[in-house]
């Protein structure tokens, strides 16, 4: 996953600006590019400025700061007052990424300035995978980033739901799940038969209401040129025109862009599009600026639509104007595409920390190309909405900087703790957080839970760090003292035990008796006495002692230790989840556990 720009805000100002330009010394709007030149990049000169040209990063930091805008809305679509997270920040927008991809050495350049310009949060929705912390452009970046006071939040990546595809799992980083939230945007597949399937779309074009066409699978039209792999797939040039003309074909997912597959069928003269989902994507949909009439289905409901094609000799279909829809109570729920835990690179630490809205978000787009990004669409839009981890990730650096702006005293690590022990696991029915289809998720999928923000300015305990905590938990990792002078001049102890980082989720892995874990909560509240509630994981006992801590004053840290111990039966391998509560009656602190029975 890349991204055009880094993005920084600097909160607690009434002022709202992004500035862009073709000096490299504005602090507004900056850009890197000598690491993708050293790697023989030939840069666009006309793209050799701070300037968006793909999208990605003006949805992104208008989504953590950008200011309110009555009106907002993509054709008319999901219409009102558009905001960021942080509306009265002032951005910073580093352009560290080009069309060829992102260069290490640019991202170094990027995070350098944007601590050097004295942003309070960074947005960071980069990522890809490293086999080290060391050569990880964010994750070094981010560690000095964290060094300075700043918050680093991150993109957890688009490879779900795929288990141990998370990525940014540097245990300094914020690192964000993607989910949706109660609006969607839907168009539905009528078939000729009466059948009704719905289906998500964002077409800015409608076929008459009610108006039936012929209906094609477009494995069954290739043109002459191509064949039938590509064919259902609708890739580029493989319709045949003559069979798909005035009629309304299937295309299955994958490969190819899905926008994309809409603009071939319709330069093969398709009146409408049905885009059916894979077995993987399940019942996985996002709304897409369609080029045509289209909508998009799941793959149960895919497969009926084929089906009634094969069964019938004159198959036809129409597909219904697209209607934005609020108040959907399973929200929030997973999205299929985010990645999944359990972290693979330091499996003592969970990832991604918490989710946030990633699915069907609206927010301020560029210009400088058209809704689809194809050359051959000439429709060019203020707003876009988009999908992804990307889109996720800005809306925690928002709730971030609001926090910053309250407690402007807190450290990275604190205001991390408040933004993930506040998060909730139940969607709006009340139900734990699941999938687009109805599988409940753990932990592994998001975090420790949806953000909440009102209840993250005010959390009551957080788990706090400093940065020897951090090389503590780089120490973990074995690195020889050579490696460790990259974060800095630290003599690591003779035993690091990964479990003991006071890491505000609480991970234990390859556990085959009892396992003491430690840690400190600060009260940042007023005082009071807080009552532990320790719900184990199946196949767990387990106790903290002691069960109650009484805070006199702000400030204040306490030690607890958790106890673990294998049930005797011992009939539970693998992954286990529970949960650890501290509660005064007012706050409830929660931290997800994950134990690894072996």
């Amino acid at each position: 996953m890349t991204c055009e720009h880094l993005g920084g805000l600097v909160v607690g100002s009434d002022v709202v600006k992004i500035v862009f330009g073709t000096s490299r010394k504005l602090i507004g709007a900056r850009y890197f590019y000598q690491g993708a030149e050293a790697s023989g990049v030939k840069i666009d000169l006309k793209e050799m400025s701070p300037r968006d040209y793909e999208g990605h990063g003006s949805h992104t930091l208008s989504t953590a700061g950008g200011s309110f805008v009555p009106g907002a809305s993509i054709f008319g679509y999901g219409k009102g007052i558009a905001k960021g997270g942080s509306p009265h920040a002032r951005v910073a927008a580093y352009k560290v990424c080009w069309k060829e991809g992102c260069y290490g050495s640019d991202i170094l350049a990027g995070f350098d300035a944007a601590i050097s310009d004295g942003v309070d949060v960074i947005s960071c929705s980069i990522g890809g995978p490293y086999p080290d912390l060391y050569s990880d452009s964010t994750a070094l970046g981010a560690f000095f980033a964290v060094k300075k006071g700043i918050v680093v939040v991150a993109s957890g990546g688009n490879d779900g739901p795929t288990p141990s595809t998370v990525e940014n799992v540097a245990p300094w980083l914020l690192t964000v799940a993607a989910s949706t939230m109660d609006r969607d945007f839907f168009s539905s597949a009528i078939l000729g038969d009466k059948t009704q399937f719905q289906g998500t779309s964002l077409s800015d074009k409608s076929l008459p209401d009610g108006k039936f066409y012929p209906l094609i699978n477009a494995a069954d039209v290739p043109a002459p040129a191509s064949n039938t792999a590509d064919a259902v797939l609708c890739k580029d040039n493989s319709l045949d025109p003559s069979k798909v003309g005035g009629k309304i074909v299937v295309c299955f997912r994958g490969a190819n862009d899905r926008v994309a597959k809409g603009i071939e069928a319709a330069r093969a003269g398709a009146v409408g599009m049905i885009l059916a989902n894979d077995e993987l994507s399940g019942d996985a949909l996002l709304a897409d600026p369609h080029f045509l009439p289209a909508t998009h289905v799941s793959y149960n409901f895919g497969q009926l639509v084929y089906k009634y094609i094969n069964s019938t000799k004159n198959p036809t279909a129409s597909i219904t104007a697209v209607k934005a829809v609020t108040g959907i109570k399973t929200t929030p729920s997973m999205a299929s595409f985010s990645s999944r835990g359990p972290n693979k690179f330091q499996p003592g630490i969970l990832k991604p920390d918490v989710t946030a809205p990633g699915v069907n978000i609206l927010a301020a787009y560029t210009e400088a190309t058209s809704a689809s990004g194809a050359a051959t669409d000439k429709r060019i839009v203020p707003y876009m909405i988009v999908s992804g981890t990307s889109m996720s990730c800005p809306h925690v650096s928002g709730i971030v900087g609001l926090i910053k702006s309250l407690h402007p005293d807190w450290s990275p690590a604190a205001i991390k703790s408040a933004v993930m022990t506040t998060a909730r696991i139940t969607n709006d029915n009340g139900t734990t957080i699941s999938e687009g289809g109805g599988n409940q998720m753990t932990p592994f999928a998001y975090g420790a839970g949806e953000t909440r923000p009102n209840s993250a300015a005010d959390p009551g305990l957080v788990y706090d760090m400093a940065i020897d905590d951090y090389l503590n938990a780089i120490c973990s990792l074995g690195y020889n003292a050579t490696i460790m002078k990259i974060f800095g001049n630290y003599e690591c102890p003779k035993d690091v035990n990964l479990a003991d980082i006071n890491y505000p989720s609480i991970t234990v892995v390859n556990v085959n008796g009892p396992t003491t874990v430690n840690r400190k909560v600060k009260n940042v509240g007023t005082p009071g006495t807080y009552t532990a509630e320790f719900i184990p994981p199946v196949g767990v006992t387990g106790s903290v002692e002691p069960n109650k801590l009484t805070f006199g004053k702000q400030g204040e840290q306490q030690a607890f230790k958790v106890v673990i111990k294998p049930e005797a039966s011992g009939n539970s391998k693998g992954y286990t989840f529970g949960q650890l509560i501290w509660s005064d009656g007012k706050h409830s602190v929660r931290s997800p556990v994950v134990v690894q029975l072996i």
